[in-house]
């Protein structure tokens, strides 16, 4: 039997992030007050399609609007949440974004975030787990350097 602090006691914090990639080099941003890198993304409201919360998150995040048909699910990061007890899972839905829309769009910090930052895998360091995990994907992918 689990306690209520026992992290496999905690529900998994269900997110959905948008990989925005341009000359082979995918966009992250650092949050207010951090100074690590994460993809813009964040939780899915309730109600909400994991789509629809790729699209919010976007325009809440980076002030950009993506129409939800311009997205396509890449792939689902399963690993230990960013500050958060050891044993608590994040899964985050990765979209990536049409390239015709994605050269569109021209991304601006918004009041939550403090820098954006265009990246290759070699900025894996800079990110904490689910990030990490982004960038060797979409490496492995041959979508970034």
């Amino acid at each position: 039997m689990t306690s209520p602090l026992d992290p496999a006691a905690l529900p998994d914090i269900h997110v959905a992030a948008v990989a925005l990639i341009r000359d082979r080099r995918v966009l992250m941003v650092t949050a207010r007050g951090r100074d690590v890198f994460f993809m813009p993304g964040g939780k899915i409201d309730p109600g909400e399609t994991v789509r629809d919360a790729a699209a919010r998150e976007a325009r809440e995040e980076v002030s950009i609007e993506l129409p939800t048909s311009a997205l396509s699910e890449l792939f689902v990061v399963t690993t230990q949440a960013h500050g958060e007890p050891e044993g608590r899972l994040v899964r985050m839905h990765v979209f990536g974004v049409d390239a015709a829309v994605a050269a569109s769009v021209s991304p601006e910090p918004s009041a939550e975030v403090s820098a954006l930052h265009w990246v290759t895998a070699a900025a894996v360091d800079r990110c904490p787990p689910a990030g990490a995990d982004v960038l060797q994907r979409l490496a492995a992918l041959g979508l970034i350097d």
